[in-house]
């Protein structure tokens, strides 16, 4: 199925909540259209006879259905990994790959809530039949003005976005499931107490579903499994997972007392059960993705590569999952794709993913046929569209992000350090970023402040959120960095903790970087000043670590020794597969990881001599 590009749609109705019931009438011309627009979008496979009933309907008959209104077209909006996003993200985060008919490719600057909502009520408007969904990470690793809030600005957005179901992501566990439970409930925080003087915190008003994640004692989940959309007679279940290898992506203590169970298995359990209470339309929320063949998020999906243009664990669960699910609708890797792959059965079934951060937002059509209570697989359609910058901002949106700018200002603002240079090192593709090393330092120096005899620091790449900038985001002038940027850094409250490893455990951590659970997606940590060694990637698994190059402080490393190890408490818990960093002994927890670096830039720079960017050479790299 090639993804097309929506034109550029007219500025937006004034923003309104939307009714959860269908509107009463929809003139003939519009359905007309709407049917037009359907067939125009239907993939080349639709000419496929065969349908999730088992029964093959010709191209006279499915009109024939319409228009004795035997079937209707369900539109679905979904996206994925919001992570807090409310303004628009800055730098390449903020910004979505184009193709271009000639073939060449752009880059669009989109995202942000105030956009995002103005794009689905749009895309909202003469749909009789709506529904909008989402696949997880909705909060979590956030901007400030959402995560200094414990992300409370995010769900309240979300409930103005009139979002019907979402399911959990890894990032949903950031807090632990107590904190899970209080954003779907509600309530005021338990230690901070409540946001704003006079207000109460009201939860989310759409279900999250954790299907596939069970309490150890009970053995039942811990969430609603699924939820049954409803408008007049028509009926879509939704079941939610994350993926299964949560529990390795946030600290141990937020996740003790849960399960993580198999995404495919728990899927087909819960078709089968909503199949029994005669619900056959299914979509799947799975928080677990891939990467697709092409860089745009409107590459032709027919391009040859595995999985009908996607790769990576997405492709598989699509693959494996039961015939009974007509979409998925996927996130966690940030990738942008809409595209069919084959179910159990042979037969194309839509995956979608709309990338991160609001940047995009996916339209489904799903033709649910009223006598088999089911969606006609042969008709759906998807695309991604970007969410443009160049729209109408919807007024509740920006009302919503001026009040919570301005609790967080006085934080916000504060300036931590002075940098001559930008910083990278979020999303990077190398082994070693500078920012990635600079965190590492602070942490060494929080280690030592903790412990004079701490050896060295280790940090994992993947808790790096975002890039410093010399450019000024906001009124604080070029190169200084303010708290609001270095908490976009390391937004997750780990604290910086202290651990005995022998060398030989160490060499075991660095061999962990790029075997056992890492073999496949090797993770590589950010190390502290004085500490180097060769990763030669013409190798395989843990060979790739050449173990006579580990040299800490100017000495070759002894195995027999005693290293006084800083990270952060993720990793001190095993996180990202590196076990042995929970084998440590002597632990000792310090202050939160966020106060490390800003001790750390504050200590070691000033307007007179900013901080350069590390040279990022403290590992050696052959390819």
């Amino acid at each position: 199925m090639a993804v097309t590009s929506r034109p550029t749609r007219a500025p937006a109705r004034a923003p309104g909540r939307r009714r959860r019931t269908a509107r009463l009438t929809t003139t003939a011309a519009a359905l007309a259209t709407a049917v037009g627009l359907l067939s125009a979008a239907t993939p080349a496979n639709a000419g496929d006879p065969a349908s999730t009933s088992g029964r093959t309907t010709s191209a006279h008959e499915r009109s024939a259905d319409r228009s004795t209104g035997r079937t209707v077209d369900v539109q679905m909006l979904s996206f994925n990994d919001f992570h807090g996003n409310l303004e628009p993200p800055q730098g390449s985060a903020g910004e979505v790959t184009e193709r271009q008919p000639d073939g060449s490719t752009k880059q669009v600057k989109a995202g942000g809530v105030e956009y995002l909502a103005s794009s689905l009520r749009e895309a909202r408007e003469g749909e009789e039949y709506s529904v909008t969904a989402a696949a997880g990470d909705m909060v979590g690793a956030s901007p400030l003005m959402s995560g200094l809030f414990h992300d409370e600005p995010t769900i309240e957005a979300m409930n103005k976005l009139e979002l019907d179901v979402t399911s959990v992501g890894n990032h949903e566990f950031d807090e632990g499931r107590a904190e899970l439970e209080r954003l779907q409930k509600g309530g005021c925080h338990p230690e901070d107490g409540c946001a704003e003087e006079g207000r109460t915190f009201q939860g989310a008003d759409y279900p999250y579903l954790a299907a596939n994640v069970t309490d150890k004692r009970t053995g039942e989940p811990i969430t609603k499994p699924y939820h049954v959309w409803k408008q007049r007679g028509v009926k879509v279940g939704f079941i939610g997972v994350t993926l299964e290898g949560t529990g390795d992506l946030v600290a141990d203590d937020a996740v003790r007392g849960l399960e993580f169970h198999d995404e495919v298995e728990t899927i087909d359990k819960y078709a089968e059960e909503l199949e029994r209470k005669g619900v056959n339309a299914v979509v799947a929320l799975v928080h677990e993705g891939g990467k697709p063949a092409g860089d745009a998020y409107n590459y032709d999906c027919d391009s040859p590569g595995p999985g009908d243009g996607i790769s990576g664990p997405v492709s598989a669960i699509a693959e494996k999952t039961t015939p009974k699910v007509d979409a998925l609708v996927t996130g966690h890797t940030h990738e942008a794709y809409a595209c069919n792959v084959p179910d159990p059965e042979g037969t194309p079934r839509t995956v979608t993913s709309a990338a991160s951060f609001g940047t995009l937002y996916t339209d489904t059509t799903l033709t649910y046929d009223r006598a088999t209570k089911d969606v006609v697989r042969t008709e759906v359609a998807a695309a991604n569209h970007v969410v443009s910058r160049e729209q109408p901002k919807a007024k509740d949106m920006t009302k919503l992000i001026e009040r919570w700018g301005k609790l967080a200002e006085p934080v916000a603002e504060r300036p931590i350090g002075w940098i001559a240079e930008d910083i990278a090192g979020a999303g990077s593709d190398v082994p070693e970023t500078p920012l990635g090393d600079l965190i590492a330092d602070a942490q060494l120096a929080d280690g030592k402040k903790q412990d004079e005899d701490t050896d060295l620091a280790l940090m994992n790449s993947g808790g790096i959120r975002a890039d410093l900038t010399h450019e000024a985001s906001g009124d604080e002038g070029d190169g200084v960095v303010t708290y609001e940027e270095g908490f976009s850094v390391q937004p997750f409250s780990n604290t910086v903790n202290l651990a005995d490893l022998t060398g030989e455990q160490l060499l075991q951590v660095l061999r962990e970087q790029v075997s056992g659970d890492n073999a496949e997606s090797p993770k590589i940590l950010q190390v502290s000043e004085g500490v180097e060694y060769t990763l030669d990637l013409t190798k395989s698994g843990a060979d790739r670590v050449v173990a006579d190059s580990v040299r800490i402080n100017g000495e070759a490393l002894d195995p027999d020794a005693t290293y006084r190890v800083a990270m952060n408490s993720f990793l001190a818990g095993g996180g990202d597969g590196f076990p042995t960093l929970a084998e440590g002994k002597n632990p000792q927890v310090g202050e939160d990881d966020m106060a490390a670096l800003e001790a750390y830039l504050t200590d070691n720079s000033s307007k007179e001599k900013p901080l350069e960017a590390p040279a990022a050479d403290r590992i050696e790299v052959k390819e």
